[in-house]
């Protein structure tokens, strides 16, 4: 009895939150009530567009974008050179790539830390100069 009363309760509050729901939402639409606020042009000519100012500004723009995209090649081209060396500097087994700290702009190499022996000095260096791209080394690195 007791569970036959709770299922006819909560099918009616169901019902009621469903019909509510769709109520509102039929009651609630207002975006088609009213003239639009926004006035509507239905006589007259459209303004002239001066076409030398868009050309002009669309020729600044395009040398924005193509100064844009020739300094992201180049800090690719950078991170590159950066990638390769550090790579081969983790794969030598005589040089401690983590002490070492490399940066690249445009092809020229920094190398900055500090290493153990001027053995490893002289190998860091030289993988750093033996890597294709590689203008010239700077060499920063302090031997302990």
């Amino acid at each position: 009895m007791f569970r036959a009363l709770l299922r006819l309760v909560l099918i009616v509050v169901v019902i009621a939150a469903a019909a509510a729901f769709f109520m509102g939402y039929r009651i609630g639409d207002h975006r088609n009530v009213g003239p639009s606020e926004r006035p509507v042009a239905t006589t007259g000519t459209s303004p002239a567009i001066d076409t030398s100012k868009a050309r002009q500004t669309g020729a600044e723009i395009g040398e924005k974008v193509a100064v844009g995209a020739n300094r992201a090649e180049h800090a690719l081209a950078d991170g590159a050179l950066t990638a390769k060396i550090k790579s081969k500097m983790a794969l030598d087994d005589s040089v401690k790539a983590l002490d070492i700290h490399v940066d690249t702009n445009a092809g020229t190499v920094t190398l900055t830390g500090t290493v153990h022996s001027a053995a490893e000095r002289t190998r860091a260096l030289q993988l750093a100069r033996e890597t294709d791209g590689v203008k010239s080394v700077d060499d920063r690195l302090v031997v302990r």
